[in-house]
């Protein structure tokens, strides 16, 4: 296993370039320039002298041949430099170990709550097959599966923000935050993490419970869970030891790709709860052609979708014995 998982991650290594040369040449091709930024209308009509804004130019290199410029950019990335921000001016690799720790905290309770709600609705949808409960599942999953994660976001503050005020509108903490016990500090950032967590958590739900009803009643229909119930075992035991284990092979791969799909997802959801993670600082970056950090946050986000498939891979070996990568069969 473990020569399997170097292979991968060694092979993995020019896909990940690859990415990153697009993307290099892709944002610099794109209209517009950094030092646009420069030149926007300043307090009493003044503007940056010209030669100041050349000297910035030099200082960050972007008066080099694009060429040059990603040759130096591979070097740099070669000794783990990211750069500096042109928006912030501190160094990118600081600007993401600040922001990553609170995507983190968004997208790993998102998960887990996408696992908990969806496959607990999937597991009661089938084996209540046909029943009101599993019309109103089917429906209801449906329902949210088709709203925009944007337009849910803004009805949830809209309504238990703006209207009840049940919860913050935006921002990770309180004012008085300092102030609070370590209890209180814990319980004050899961009160403002409530509704961006749920708009992730419940979206993705949506979906983990259509594919794991549809995936469980196909396993139930199987010769050995018919034997299964014809030895006599109670339905439960059919279910959760002989059934839930193979249904859950597939959902396995599903959630090998859910962190950088849940990524995407917080890009939106950051900016709208004004949420200081790495999706809303890569919004920022776009917005000003901020190129190091652009660069940074999609070659993250690469090395995540690669990372999310070679997890799947690992875990699917672990659920289904018959899975072997060692180069041995197993039956």
């Amino acid at each position: 296993m473990l020569k399997y998982i170097v292979k991968r991650l060694l092979l993995s290594i020019p896909l990940l370039i690859g990415i990153a040369t697009a993307t290099f040449f892709i944002v610099r091709l794109a209209p517009g320039d950094p030092m646009d930024m420069y030149l926007e209308p300043r307090a009493g009509g003044r503007q940056i002298d010209p030669e100041v804004i050349e000297l910035i130019r030099q200082k960050y290199g972007l008066d080099q041949p694009l060429h040059i410029q990603y040759v130096r950019w591979l070097e740099n990335l070669a000794r783990g430099d990211l750069g500096v921000s042109f928006r912030h001016r501190r160094p990118v690799r600081d600007l993401l170990a600040e922001a990553i720790p609170y995507t983190l905290q968004l997208t790993v309770l998102a998960l887990l709550l996408d696992a908990l709600i969806g496959i607990a609705l999937g597991i009661f949808s089938a084996v209540k097959k046909d029943t009101a409960l599993d019309k109103t599942v089917t429906v209801g999953s449906l329902i949210v599966y088709a709203i925009p994660g944007f337009w849910l976001a803004l009805m949830l503050v809209m309504v238990f923000s703006v209207n009840l005020g049940w919860f913050p509108t935006s921002q990770t903490r309180s004012m008085d935050y300092e102030f609070f016990s370590l209890g209180g500090k814990v319980l004050d950032r899961l009160w403002h993490l409530a509704l961006p967590v749920f708009v992730l958590g419940v979206a993705g739900a949506a979906g983990t419970a259509r594919y794991m009803r549809s995936r469980l009643l196909d396993v139930l229909n199987e010769e050995y869970v018919m034997a299964a119930r014809a030895r006599g075992f109670r339905e439960r035991t059919v279910v959760f030891r002989h059934a839930l284990r193979n249904a859950l092979i597939p959902i396995v791969t599903i959630y090998g790709m859910a962190l950088p799909f849940l990524l995407g997802g917080a890009t939106v959801i950051e900016t709208i709860f004004a949420w200081p993670g790495m999706g809303r600082l890569t919004v920022q970056a776009v917005s000003g052609r901020d190129y190091p950090i652009i660069m940074a946050t999609t070659t993250i986000a690469a090395f995540l979708t690669v990372l999310g498939n070679l997890i799947a891979d690992v875990t699917y070996a672990a659920v289904d014995p018959r899975v072997s990568y060692d180069g041995k069969r197993k039956v």
